[in-house]
């Protein structure tokens, strides 16, 4: 991109992604902002997707990135949607968070760092990869397939 182009390069995939925080707060409602800007929670069972068992894609609420899929998502009964593995593992970043006292694993979109959710691991649970990829359902869409 020349110096005198006003155009922002997106070729790294952030086209139509929000860069202000204006823009996000303009895009998702409250309780979206409040989770995927904000690193908050939902309540827990108060999700949309918590039981779903459609089959299909889900993707980020912030930028429609594909995140998991519902060949992944399996009943934890923590209050969240869960699941065993992202679709991609280049499509989530992993953090350290220790906001609450204690380290945990945030999850977030790898394309528009939204903050999704935490994965645990070690539980036990009888999945491919023993970890729980515990995620807000306002952070995410669901994209029925057949």
């Amino acid at each position: 991109m020349a110096d005198s182009d006003p155009t922002p390069d997106t070729s790294d995939g952030t086209a139509g992604i929000p860069q202000t925080d204006q823009e996000w707060r303009e895009r998702l409602s409250a309780e979206e902002y409040a989770v995927l800007r904000q690193s908050g929670t939902e309540r827990p069972w108060s999700g949309a997707y918590v039981d779903t068992k459609t089959t299909g894609v889900y993707r980020c609420r912030g930028c429609g990135t594909e995140l998991f899929r519902s060949s992944e998502k399996f009943d934890s009964h923590c209050g969240w949607p869960s699941f065993f593995d992202p679709a991609d593992s280049d499509a989530v970043t992993l953090l350290d968070d220790t906001s609450l006292g204690m380290v945990r694993t945030e999850v977030r979109c790898a394309t528009c760092d939204s903050h999704l959710g935490h994965v645990f691991r070690g539980e036990g649970y009888a999945t491919p990869t023993d970890a729980r990829y515990c995620i807000n359902s306002v952070a995410l869409t669901l994209e029925p397939t057949e």
